[in-house]
This record gives structure tokens, sequence and C-alpha cells, in this order.
């Protein structure tokens, strides 16, 4: 695989339409290799019609995000579970 991504921070702004919480900060665990990892450190790549993130034990895809006018889609499926954190109300 080259080097031809950025970090998964990049994707807190588009993720950030989406979600009322921040989930770069969220972890997860890899359901591939069960990596636990903050997205934040996922493998980000954007050539693609939309946004591709990789962990960064085994390069397995753990989210893809692709936006149209006025929706998103949302896969999750590459993560077991996403934990974060919620302001106390």
């Amino acid at each position: 695989m080259t080097e031809d991504h950025i970090d998964g921070n990049a994707a807190g702004g588009a993720l950030s339409d989406v979600f009322a919480v921040d989930l770069t900060a969220a972890t997860g665990q890899c359901s591939s290799c069960a990596q636990s990892l903050a997205l934040a450190e996922a493998l980000l790549y954007t050539q693609a019609p939309g946004l591709i993130a990789r962990c960064p034990g085994c390069e397995e895809v753990v989210f893809r995000l692709v936006r149209g006018p006025g929706r998103a889609w949302l896969d999750m499926r590459g993560m077991t579970c996403v934990q974060f954190e919620l302001a106390d109300s």
C-alpha cells in the first residue's frame, strides 16, 4: 500500500455534519484485527468518492463516509464498536 493517506483527524469536519459529538476523539475496535484505536488514528484516504478510513494495524477498512446533496452515508461495519464521551446533562 502506498503512503497516499492522511490521518483520521481530517474527517472531523465531515463527521461533525452528521454527529453532534467529535467522533475523531472516539475510540473503537477494528473488526478485523481487534486493535483498539481512536478514529483520529485511522489512515484516511480521500482519493475516492468519499472518505475511506483504514485501521493503522491491519489496513482493513474501518469506516466509509460519502456525502451527497443534503445527505450522507456512513458505513462503520469495519468496527465492532465505537465509544465516545457525551456532555453531562
